[in-house]
């Protein structure tokens, strides 16, 4: 279990962790490509200015984490849990993060972008780019989408009168599925 380490910079390419945990760990500017990490936990750990390109965090807890200006690139997060972590500047473009639980999470600064979230956990978010996304049977209750880029997205599972949507930036076509979501008749001219 690593614990209290600096791994800062690091470049690690096709390793593997199961069911570990990483501890008050420096992860800071590390470089991952083709890593798998299952069921591993990490408390504390800084992903500040990170970088992971087609790695798989899958079924991870991240509690108190920072990812300060981190980028997953094709990334797997499939189950993964987010508590109490910092996500300012966060990059994710691609990848599986279905079943993700990001409850209360601050990605006001975070862009997502072409990402699969199906069922993802998104209840009290707050969030201004969300383009693209694959948010089908997401759970968005109580989130602040005020401002947010969410052009692109599946909004089938938003509920209007739950989330906050004041200036979002959406398509003719999801006004008109949001219209209908409200309960409106909407009708060619």
């Amino acid at each position: 279990m690593p614990e209290h380490e600096d791994w800062g910079g690091r470049s690690l390419d096709s390793v593997s962790f199961s069911e570990e945990s990483f501890v008050e760990v420096d992860l800071s500017e590390v470089v991952t490509s083709g890593c798998v990490f299952n069921a591993c936990t990490f408390r504390g750990v800084r992903f500040n200015v990170s970088q992971h390109t087609a790695s798989a965090f899958t079924n991870c807890t991240f509690t108190r984490c920072t990812f300060f200006d981190a980028a997953f690139v094709g990334c797997k997060l499939v189950g993964s849990t987010f508590e109490a972590c910092q996500l300012d500047l966060l990059k994710v473009s691609g990848g599986d993060w279905s079943f993700v639980s990001m409850v209360g999470a601050n990605l006001s600064s975070a862009e997502l972008s072409d990402v699969r979230m199906r069922e993802a956990d998104l209840r009290g978010i707050r969030a201004s780019s969300l383009r693209d996304l694959d948010l089908s049977g997401a759970q968005l209750d109580k989130a602040d989408l005020s401002g947010c880029d969410l052009r692109g997205s599946d909004l089938s599972s938003l509920d209007p009168a739950t989330v906050r949507l004041k200036g979002a930036v959406i398509t003719a076509d999801q006004a008109v599925l949001l219209a209908m979501a409200q309960g409106l008749d909407v009708r060619p001219s």
